[in-house]
C-alpha cells in the first residue's frame, strides 16, 4: 500500500489538525504504518525533533498519534511570524532568514514546491500511508499560483482531498459548495468529498442537507463528527484574537487538597509555545487563565511569562499595560513567577538584540541576575537534566543567549526567591518535576493545594489521541475513507462552475 490523503478545510481552525491526528490514530490502530505531513505551517508553536530540527507542534502531535518519532520531512517549511508582515522561514528544520509576505508569495514559495514534494516522497517511500494537512482554505484564489500546501501539493502528488467544515460556526453547506466551486477543473477532480466537524444534535436533521449537497456537487460526505470539548491540542494558529479571560481546558477531577491553584499566563504579543502550560491545566485543581491586565495578577498563585517571538516587543507591551510593575511588586512580595524562554529573557537585567528586534541595548525588568545577547544562530536542542530532585526533559528554541550571573541554578537558568527562569519548553510535562514545582508554588502562595500523585501528562495526551481516533472510527465511513486513501479520488467527479478565475 502507498496511500495518501490531503485533509483541507473550508477555513482556518476548521479542525484540520485534529482530524488529521484522528485519521492517523485510527489507521495505526488498524496496523497501518502511517505518517503525518504538512508542507507549510505558519505557527509560533513549534517543537524540536531528536535530530535538532524545528517543526510545528501540530505535526509533532500527529507523529505521536502515529506512534512514531517526528522528523523535519513531516513539516519541511515552517513560517514563524515576527510581526504583521514578516516571518522567519524555517526550511527542513533550520532557519534560513526573515521574509516579508510579499517576498515569500512573490516567488520564494513556488521555488519550495520541489523541496516539499521531495519530503513527501521520502515519507511515502517509508510508510504505507501519509495523511497530509492543508492550511487555511484551498480556495484562496489570490494565492493559488504559489500554493504549496493545499491544491498545489495535492496536484503535485496526486492526492485525494477531503474538505473539513466546522458546522459550529454556521454556513457549512455554503462553505463546502463555495470551496469546490472556486477551484480550477484539475483541482476539483481531486476533491473527493466532505467531513462535517463539531456537530451538535440529531444527525438525522442534517442528513437532508447532506443529500442536497451531494446532488449539487456530486461529492459525498465521509462523516459527521460530534462536538467534543478539550480536543484542540497543540493548536497551530494561536489562541483567539482576544485572549483576556481565556481558560485552558482543565481536568474535570476536583483538587486533591483543600485549595485550587490559580495560574495567570501573561498573553504577550507573538506568544510562542503557550502549550507549555497545558501540563499545568491537566492537573486536578489547577486553573490556568490568559490575562492582559495587571489587576488579573492579584489573585494568581503563580504568574507565567511565556515564550515569545518578540522578546523586546513583549517587554514593551508589559510596561505599557502596567503588567511589568505588577510583576515587580509580586517579586518583591516573594510571590511565584515563572519565565519561560522569551519570558525568562525579559525578566533579566538587560537584553542586547541586533537580531530579533534590532533594538540594541534594552533594559530588562531586573528580576533575575541574567544578561541576554541575541545570536544569529538559533539554539535548537532537546536537553535532559534534573531540578528539585526530579528528572526533567525539555526542548530549546531561541536566539537569545543567557549569561547567568547569580541566583540558584534552575535547569539552564536560575532562581531567586520565588522567581524562576529557564529556556526549556516542555519541562512541565515531566510529571515528577511538575508536582515538585507546584508544591513549591503552593507553599509560597499559602495554599493547601496538593498535586494529584497519579497524573501522567503523557497518558492524558494518549487518551486525547485515542479519543480523536474514536471519533473517526465511530462517526466516519471508515470503509469509504480507506478506499479513498488507498485508491485516490473517485473518477468522473463533476465540475462545479464557475471554477477558479483565470
Amino acid at each position: 500500500m502507498n496511500g495518501g490523503l490531503l485533509v483541507a478545510g473550508t477555513t482556518s481552525d476548521a479542525g484540520k489538525s485534529v482530524v488529521t491526528a484522528g485519521i492517523c490514530r485510527w489507521l495505526v490502530r488498524q496496523g497501518v504504518k502511517v505518517a503525518p505531513f504538512k508542507a507549510q505551517n505558519m505557527s509560533l508553536n513549534s517543537f524540536v525533533t531528536r535530530e535538532g530540527a524545528e517543526i510545528g507542534r501540530a505535526q509533532a502531535m500527529q507523529a505521536q498519534a502515529c506512534r512514531i518519532e517526528p522528523t523535519a520531512h513531516m513539516n519541511p517549511v515552517l513560517l514563524k511570524p515576527g510581526g504583521e508582515r514578516s516571518s522567519q522561514v524555517v526550511l527542513l528544520g533550520r532557519p534560513v532568514g526573515e521574509m516579508s509576505a510579499r517576498g515569500y508569495h512573490g516567488g520564494r514559495q513556488e521555488r519550495l514546491l520541489g523541496t516539499v514534494l521531495d519530503s513527501l516522497a521520502e515519507l511515502r517511500a517509508a510508510y504505507d500511508a501519509v495523511i497530509c494537512e492543508g492550511a487555511g482554505s484551498p480556495a484562496e484564489i489570490n494565492l493559488r499560483r504559489t500554493d504549496i500546501v493545499n491544491m498545489g501539493i495535492a496536484r503535485g502528488a496526486g492526492l485525494p482531498v477531503l474538505v473539513v467544515g466546522d458546522i459550529d460556526r454556521g454556513g457549512v453547506f455554503a462553505s463546502f459548495f463555495g470551496t469546490v466551486a472556486l477551484l480550477a477543473p484539475g483541482d476539483q477532480a481531486l476533491v473527493a468529498g466532505f467531513l462535517v466537524n463539531k456537530f451538535r444534535g440529531d444527525v438525522s436533521l442534517l442528513e437532508p442537507g447532506l443529500d442536497m449537497l451531494h446532488g449539487l456537487t456530486g461529492r459525498r460526505t465521509y462523516g459527521v463528527l460530534p462536538f467534543r470539548h478539550g480536543l484542540g491540542i497543540d493548536e497551530e494558529d494561536g489562541l483567539r484574537v482576544s485572549l483576556r479571560g481565556t481558560v485552558r481546558e482543565s481536568a474535570v477531577a476536583p483538587p486533591v487538597g483543600e485549595d485550587v491553584l490559580r495560574v495567570a499566563v501573561c498573553a504577550v504579543p507573538l506568544m510562542s509555545n503557550f502549550t507549555d502550560v497545558d501540563a499545568l491545566a491537566a492537573e486536578p485543581g489547577v486553573v490556568v487563565r490568559f490575562v492582559d491586565r495587571p489587576e488579573e495578577l492579584a489573585d494568581a498563585d503563580l504568574v507565567v511569562v511565556p515564550g515569545t517571538r518578540g522578546t523586546v516587543r513583549a517587554l514593551q507591551w508589559l510596561r505599557e499595560r502596567g503588567l511589568a510593575d505588577a510583576l515587580v511588586r509580586r517579586v518583591a512580595e516573594q510571590r511565584p513567577v515563572l519565565g519561560i524562554c522569551g519570558g525568562f529573557q525579559l525578566l533579566g537585567e538587560h537584553i542586547e538584540d541586533e537580531v530579533e528586534s534590532r533594538a540594541g541595548h534594552v533594559a530588562g525588568l531586573g528580576l533575575l541576575p541574567v544578561r541576554v545577547r541575541f545570536a544569529r544562530e538559533k539554539t535548537l536542542a532537546r536537553p535532559v537534566g534534573e531540578a528539585l530532585g526530579e528528572h526533567v526533559e525539555g526542548y530549546e528554541i531561541h536566539h537569545g543567549v543567557a549569561e547567568v550571573t547569580g541566583g540558584r541554578p534552575f535547569l539552564d537558568g536560575c532562581r531567586v526567591g520565588q522567581t524562576w527562569g529557564t529556556h526549556w519548553h516542555g519541562s512541565l510535562e515531566s510529571d515528577g518535576f511538575r508536582r515538585a514545582f507546584l508544591r513549591e508554588v503552593a507553599a509560597a502562595a499559602g495554599r493547601r493545594f496538593v498535586p494529584a500523585p497519579g497524573t501522567s501528562f503523557a497518558a492524558l495526551r494518549e487518551e486525547q489521541l485515542d479519543r480523536l481516533g474514536d471519533l473517526i472510527e465511530h462517526h466516519a465511513d471508515t470503509d469509504a475513507l480507506w478506499r479513498l486513501i488507498e485508491s485516490g479520488a473517485p473518477q468522473g467527479l463533476p465540475f462545479i462552475p464557475p471554477g477558479a478565475p483565470a
